[in-house]
């Protein structure tokens, strides 16, 4: 069972269980992101739903929950109440008192044989590679204080306090061989950008590669990335372009 501050639901990756609402809905405010009444206010993704015109009466998550259980195979044997009692079931279930399965393919898979079947696929290069004039590569990625943008996380103090600004972690070595001081003020710039932050050390980044979060405003990782998308998954290409970095006093003497 998951209790959460925002909102009351179900979580159903490999083990299907109930969110709890920890405090009550405050004023007007209803939870975005359920498909349930809470605290007497209508959820807003029933009000869009009925806008279109689908008709949605549902009363709790329980009536939504049942509703996607009777075309999902996977969450037979797994009613709401039984995860209400339980608290949480690992599915697939044999019965609807026998515990869940934590392996889900033991005898065979879903197909007209029961053999899995392995697709070879070809190792696509990334769409911009490092080069002389931007030798790195850039990375982004979340941090353990702050969770994706930080909307909530950079609004706890606690959390703030302890990773208040933009940070680019980059290998020692590589920061030693080029001659960078670690805590100091960098530029990061791509073709698309460049923004300022804290040079940290982190043995965990590879040589030739900077990492940044992409929660801070401050320092907007994001302008930076490459939206050039996977062909197949069109999956934009966030994780990988190419960069370069300086120390912020040069770019400030450029200027000058």
């Amino acid at each position: 069972m998951n209790v959460r501050t925002e909102q009351s639901g179900g979580i159903t990756i490999v083990r299907v269980g109930e969110t709890r609402l920890m405090y009550p809905i405050l004023g007007d405010f209803s939870a975005a992101v359920s498909a349930l009444v809470s605290a007497g206010k209508r959820d807003i993704l029933i009000d869009l739903a009925n806008r279109l015109g689908c008709g949605w009466n549902y009363k709790d998550v329980g009536e939504v929950y049942t509703e996607m259980a009777r075309v999902m195979p996977s969450l037979k044997y797994i009613s709401w109440d039984r995860i209400a009692r339980e608290d949480s079931v690992i599915y697939p279930a044999d019965g609807p008192d026998v515990p869940g399965n934590e392996i889900v393919f033991t005898s065979g898979f879903p197909t007209a044989d029961g053999r899995g079947r392995i697709v070879p696929a070809d190792l696509l290069p990334p769409d911009e590679v490092p080069d002389e004039e931007y030798p790195l590569v850039l990375t982004t990625g979340r941090m353990l204080e702050h969770w994706h943008t930080g909307a909530m996380t950079r609004r706890a103090g606690v959390l703030d306090a302890i990773e208040p600004q933009g940070i680019a972690a980059m290998n020692p070595y590589e920061i030693e061989r080029r001659g960078l001081s670690i805590g100091d003020m960098i530029t990061v710039e791509t073709r698309r950008g460049i923004i300022e932050a804290i040079l940290r050390a982190d043995r965990e980044v590879a040589d030739g590669m900077v990492f940044m979060p992409f929660c801070f405003n401050e320092s907007p990782a994001n302008l930076l990335t490459n939206p050039m998308l996977d062909p197949f998954g069109k999956i934009p290409e966030f994780k990988y372009c190419a960069a370069r970095v300086a120390p912020l006093a040069h770019r400030v003497e450029a200027a000058e």
